[in-house]
């Protein structure tokens, strides 16, 4: 199940129609401007018009819920790790209308990034994440909506960078509200590299994988964000490459710049562990790689996902 993050410029059904000219299964999308916090809105014929493409395109089944695999992404200024006060509760009152807007839509998965202690220290962050989901799920009882916990690259006051946080988020969140089954994870091939768990080899790769189902186990991974790293492993970098040309699966030299694609190369990184897995079939695998075209003018998503796909044997 392949996808990537497409526009919704113009409608949100956009997004729909070009990943199904792309030929890809699934799709992330906003369904806003993410960086607003208000926002009007969904329009009801919109709405009606997306349910009627997705059932279309059968997108309202398989994923690993059974639901299928659409995928939205929450606003980036969303903090539930605030120790402020008003930032706080401004990331809740977002996250909510986020929660909503996909219910609305039936998008079973809602990705966001645990969120930054800064001004406070780990374990206050942590707790503050916690008592947002409390409030969140006690809002939204009887939802259907998956909140994804993104991994992050780690950098400064950012959680998520270890898979211990994530895993102690989940099980603190799900214990205080008795909601489990409402929350998930979001893995990036990206933020895991620059993070320091490296994914440059096959046999890394797979070494990874077994210590994240160790810690947070493979059957709460409910999307997997495919993306090459321009940062080497544990640099803490957050910037995505195409398949194969960065540090993970490609050929990369020190201050060479673009690094160099080969199909050998990339079957001996950590992509092949990742896409080989059985656990990741239905598993949404969505590219948030540069939206750029090829010297030819062919999309580099279709590229890039004629490259994952050759490593997961479709």
């Amino acid at each position: 199940m392949f996808g990537s993050h497409l526009s919704i410029a113009g409608s949100m059904v956009n997004a729909l129609v070009e990943a199904e000219g792309l030929g890809m299964e699934c799709v992330q999308v906003f369904t806003k401007n993410q960086q607003q916090w208000k926002a009007k809105p969904l329009d009801d014929g919109m709405v009606r018009e997306w349910h009627a493409k997705v059932k279309a395109l059968g997108w309202d089944r398989g994923g690993p819920d059974g639901r299928g695999g659409l995928v939205s992404h929450a606003s980036y200024l969303i903090n539930l790790a605030s120790c402020k006060d008003d930032l706080w509760a401004k990331s809740v009152d977002l996250m909510q209308d986020e929660i909503e807007r996909c219910e609305a839509l039936a998008i079973p998965y809602l990705v966001h990034h645990p969120g930054s202690f800064v001004g406070a220290d780990l374990a206050t962050g942590m707790n503050r994440i916690i008592d947002a989901y409390a409030e969140l799920f006690s809002r939204t009882k009887g939802y259907r909506t998956v909140s994804c916990l993104e991994g992050t690259v780690g950098a400064g006051s950012t959680i998520g960078g270890r898979f211990e946080e994530l895993a102690d988020l989940r099980a603190r969140i799900a214990d205080q509200t008795g909601q489990g089954g409402r929350l998930a994870f979001c893995l990036d091939t990206c933020h895991m590299h620059a993070a320091g768990y490296d994914l440059s080899t096959r046999a890394q790769g797979e070494a990874v994988i077994a210590e994240f189902d160790r810690v947070c186990g493979l059957s709460h991974l409910g999307v997997l964000h495919c993306n090459d790293s321009k940062g080497k492993a544990g640099s803490k970098l957050d910037r995505h490459e195409h398949i194969g040309e960065g540090w993970i699966g490609g050929t990369v030299k020190p201050h060479a710049g673009k690094g160099t694609y080969t199909p050998a190369r990339l079957r001996d990184s950590g992509f092949a562990a990742w896409m080989a897995h059985p656990a990741m079939i239905n598993v949404p695998k969505i590219l948030e790689t540069p939206k750029v075209n090829d010297a030819k003018g062919k999309p580099y998503d279709l590229i890039n996902l004629r490259r994952l796909r050759m490593l997961a044997g479709v």
